[in-house]
């Protein structure tokens, strides 16, 4: 039988709708371009989704480094989610993220639909072709670049990128940690479970095909929790392959699950007479597959010294993450965690394909060490990674340019993502089109070492020990009004404020009972809920803007028309429960 292609064109088309994917799309889409967005599955978000229900770490490590949190659109989905979410339901922010990619202009969503075949034309992909499996129609998608956050790196894999997998030896980057010699262990799959208190006894029968374990096969790998778990539940990456061999990984998963559960239940006083499985995961998570190679690769020695990149794009922070070898069936401790010590960036080289000139890569795909891959493989890492893909793809649009000539423009792609409100580790923002570096600030008051000024020196978070807001003090009844002075006339197009959200603190969704202990309940006090811009000339307010009910860190407010003024008033009246205003940023342009 011939089939029937329905042809597509966009300008950039995201293969993989995790955290990544969706970060990339959304970016790319922000900054003007057509895009696609084709997810295999019924739902977004990948190991953070409701089939998998894995939480999102970061460079924060779980608020053990202060001022660490990513933001970006991840701190916006997270700030989303958490404002509708707090009882942390996996499949509210399913639709939490499907409802951020289906109503983004530039931007169609393909869920359910499957990459079937990559057309290349030499070292470049001409289209991809895809079938959606619930309406049974074929697509082919035209683009001029495409992007791989697939996990598995399956579109680099079909095009042919330059590829690696498994641990390099020691010597190749000089990583002191590595093996001495390379081979092709890679870290393993892993089902998560969750259970419920029926509040009486309930017995539980073990299948006869689950696993059987003692606290003596356990003994390293902590258990007391039974609400959820756990991610030691893990096999596969040395004889069974992680991804060939996924539905066997899969099922022997589910013995080892239904075995632990046993034991919990049977194996002795673990507190569980009461509890019952409520979800058992049936799609494993994937931890390590391909990694694409590209201009540079990322190692641990890079994460260690915290270099600092002249095309620092994205950063991290968690430890590198080494996952024993066999898993489950090792003896040894689950993991080793090796600290970086402080946050690192990544690099622009490291996120597209070397060989294949209009392919970008991002989430678990980029190109990385295995070493340094234990580090960037979690996921909020990977989202602060997909936004810089999505606004270099979009620049790659306007310019008319390739992934590796966006090189070329690298200071003006860090402005973009510094202007979206992305970190980017050891670089201050001195963007010369931001007018609010020329006005002089003042403030109706402020506490000392949060001085009205440090709103504009170009630092969007504390660093260290570094201030880098403005907080007033306790809001009077009219509120509290922060000044830029101009002493000019400017012509103001848009105005960008970036607020406290308590970048210290976790608000990351997640089914682990301590994990949700260690948060504050509900939603960030600290941000600005309704405030107030004035427009002056002359000491005239000629335009005014409100905002009521903002839940969100990252404020842009783009005008109409521009705006002719010699001062601008932002006026804070509310905030989400802290009694101060607190503002990190603001730039005019």
């Amino acid at each position: 039988m011939k089939y029937t292609f329905e042809a597509r064109q966009y300008e950039i088309v995201v293969v993989g709708g995790g955290i990544s994917g969706v970060c990339a799309a959304l970016a790319a889409a922000r900054h003007g371009a057509k895009v696609a967005l084709i997810q295999n599955r019924s739902v977004l978000g990948g190991n953070a989704s409701s089939e998998v229900r894995m939480h999102i770490c970061g460079a924060d490590y779980h608020a053990s480094k202060q001022n660490a949190r990513e933001t970006g659109i991840i701190e916006e989905i997270l700030l989303d989610n958490r404002l509708i979410n707090p009882q942390h339901s996996f499949s509210v922010l399913d639709t939490v993220l499907w409802e951020k990619v289906t109503f983004q202009d530039n931007l169609d969503l393909f869920l359910n639909t499957h990459m079937t075949d990559v057309e290349m034309d030499g070292g470049r992909i001409v289209s991809i072709k895809a079938e959606q499996t619930t309406t049974e129609r074929r697509f082919e998608f035209f683009a001029n670049n495409f992007v791989d956050t697939s996990g598995d790196a399956v579109l680099s894999l079909r095009a042919g990128a330059d590829i690696r997998t498994g641990r390099e030896a020691r010597h190749e980057y000089d990583e002191e940690l590595a093996p001495e010699q390379a081979d092709n262990v890679m870290m393993g799959n892993t089902l998560m479970f969750e259970s419920k208190d029926m509040g009486y006894p309930v017995p539980f029968k073990k299948p006869s095909w689950a696993n059987t374990y003692s606290e003596e096969d356990l003994k390293d790998r902590s258990h007391r929790d039974i609400t959820a778990g756990y991610w030691w539940i893990e096999l596969g990456g040395t004889e069974l392959n992680t991804t060939r061999d996924g539905e066997v990984i899969r099922d022997e998963l589910l013995k080892a699950v239904y075995g632990i559960w046993d034991h919990i239940k049977n194996g002795g006083d673990h507190g569980a007479d009461n509890y019952v499985l409520d979800w058992v995961g049936m799609l494993p998570g994937k931890r390590d597959s391909r990694r694409v190679l590209g201009d540079y690769v990322l190692n641990a020695n890079d994460l260690f010294g915290a270099r600092v990149f002249e095309d620092t794009v994205a950063y991290g922070g968690w430890p590198m993450d080494m996952h024993v070898k066999d898993g489950l069936k090792s003896k040894e401790s689950p993991t080793k965690w090796i600290e970086t010590n402080d946050m690192y960036a990544i690099p622009y080289r490291s996120l597209y394909s070397r060989n294949i000139s209009n392919l970008f890569v991002g989430g678990r795909n980029i190109s990385a060490s295995h070493m340094a891959f234990g580090s960037t493989r979690v996921m909020a890492t990977c989202g602060v990674i997909g936004q810089a893909i999505g606004t270099a793809a979009a620049m790659t649009i306007e310019k008319s340019l390739s992934p590796r000539e966006v090189n070329n423009h690298i200071q003006e792609l860090q402005r973009r993502l510094l202007k979206d409100d992305c970190y980017l580790f050891g670089i201050q923002d001195t963007d010369p089109n931001n007018l609010a570096l020329q006005a002089t600030v003042s403030a109706t008051s402020q506490q000392e070492g949060y001085e009205a000024g440090k709103v504009i020196n170009g630092f969007q978070r504390n660093i260290g020990e570094q201030r880098n807001l403005w907080a007033s003090q306790p809001l009077s009844p009219e509120g509290e009004t922060l000044t830029l002075n101009f002493g000019k006339t400017i012509k103001a197009s848009e105005v960008i404020l970036n607020f406290d959200s308590n970048l210290s603190n976790e608000i990351m969704i997640t089914i682990s009972k301590p994990n949700k202990a260690a948060q504050r309940e509900g939603f960030p006090l600290e941000i600005v809920k309704d405030y107030r811009i004035d427009y002056l000339q002359g000491g005239q307010v000629v335009h005014q803007h409100s905002v009521t009910d903002n839940h969100l860190r990252h404020n842009k407010i783009a005008l109409d028309q521009p705006v002719n003024c010699d001062a601008i008033q932002i006026t804070v009246t509310a905030t989400h429960g802290d009694p101060c205003a607190r503002i990190f940023e603001v730039k005019v342009f």
